[in-house]
């Protein structure tokens, strides 16, 4: 089959509230909602086209009287509010178990002392739960002048090691984070990050030189099943970290938003099939977390120029899956940390000759399934595909 598939994750979009996110306190949480709230609006007419506005919960976006692409909300059955999680999930893995998380206390002081003595390191700094971006301001002059290395977490199982590019170097960054990597099998820590960053102090920026070291799926995916079809896929962005490399017959790192759509469209010029899994990280990273409404709101306006642009160099048969991965509410300020919500499906693309409305499924899964059927496989489950609902 001749058909392509395109997955673009908008990392964090989420619209509306699990019924379990209560128990995080999150019984009010929706990223779209409140990002158009709290920024006065938003102008994203491709988007509302395709029947963004016409979503279940969607509110402060005008209808589209005849939607151009069907449109759905999903749920997660897995348990946790993470990138690896809800991507694997989307995938057709589902997880019944949590990562461990070490938000309240730190990571544990034997593990560190491991870490330190294995990696050589002169110590570290901080090991408490920290914004990204508060964390170098706040500790980056300290380790410009000691060569220790910025380790914080979140409400997220990740051990997050932030050092200077040029006076701490990126390879040595890397390597201390292979190392952590390894030592943290035993403690079910879902990622290690390695996040980089450049400049003075008072002037510390993050670099997109970030590396995750994930661990693999537990299960086959959709992409496993893909690849031994032997049809290609295609990561753009991080997809090749959240599934290490497993089931990514290519991989395409890229600069944040607008170098990723820049390539997803070059892809669509150039290639004749397959899977093109996209993740924006940046709606995450520099809005969701900052709580940043009109940064996200202004993102998500570039985005809809860029999805036009997209259309253009589409074919007959192509389908573009516009979706999510968790929520990042900016309203819920309690935290900097993920939102617990449903995602968004947006399927548009000459291929959608149904666009309707598909109201709320019960699994991520629904989407990999849909994708797997898309490309000529059988879909083996746990999601059921809505495929010949559209087509």
């Amino acid at each position: 089959m001749k058909r392509r598939v395109f997955i673009i994750v908008l990392d964090s979009l989420g619209v509306g509230a699990l019924p379990d996110a209560h128990l995080a306190g999150e019984e009010n949480c929706h990223t779209l909602n409140h990002i158009i709230e709290l920024a006065g609006g938003l102008d994203v007419p491709r988007l509302r086209a395709w029947g963004l506005g016409n979503m279940d919960t969607v509110q402060g976006l005008e209808c589209a009287a005849r939607p151009l692409a069907a449109y759905c909300r999903l749920a997660e059955v897995s348990p946790g509010k993470d990138t690896p999680t809800g991507h694997w999930e989307m995938m057709g893995c589902p997880l019944d178990f949590s990562f461990s998380v070490y938000e309240k206390e730190g990571f544990p002081i034997d593990f560190l002392e491991r870490w330190v003595k294995t990696a050589n390191l002169p110590g570290y700094l901080c090991n408490k739960s920290y914004s990204g971006t508060r964390v170098i301001a706040d500790y980056g002059p300290e380790h410009l002048a000691s060569g220790k290395p910025i380790v914080y977490t979140s409400a997220d199982s990740v051990f997050q090691i932030a050092a200077h590019e040029e006076s701490f170097g990126l390879g040595r960054l890397y390597e201390i984070c292979k190392i952590a990597r390894e030592l943290l099998m035993p403690l079910n820590v879902g990622r290690v990050i390695a996040r980089p960053f450049v400049g003075e102090p008072g002037s510390f920026t993050r670099s997109y030189n970030r590396h995750d070291y994930g661990i693999e799926p537990p299960t086959e995916t959709v992409l496993d099943r893909l690849v031994k079809a032997g049809i290609e896929t295609t990561g753009v962005g991080k997809i090749h970290d959240i599934f290490c490399g497993r089931g990514i017959s290519r991989s395409i790192l890229t600069q944040g938003n607008d170098d990723g759509m820049q390539r997803t469209i070059e892809l669509a010029q150039e290639l004749e099939s397959g899977l093109i899994f996209v993740n924006l990280v940046d709606f995450d990273s520099l809005y969701g977390h900052r709580r940043d409404a009109p940064g996200y709101r202004k993102a998500l306006e570039v985005f809809d120029g860029q999805l036009a642009e997209l259309e253009a160099h589409l074919r007959p048969d192509d389908l573009v899956f516009l979706t999510a991965d968790h929520g990042n509410d900016p309203a819920h300020t309690q935290t900097t940390d993920h939102t617990r919500e449903h995602i968004p499906v947006v399927v548009g693309g000459p291929g959608v000759k149904n666009p309707i409305n598909l109201g709320t499924r019960t699994s991520f899964a629904d989407l990999g399934a849909t994708v797997e059927e898309a490309l000529g496989l059988t879909p083996v489950g746990p999601g059921e595909s809505f495929l010949d609902r559209i087509t």
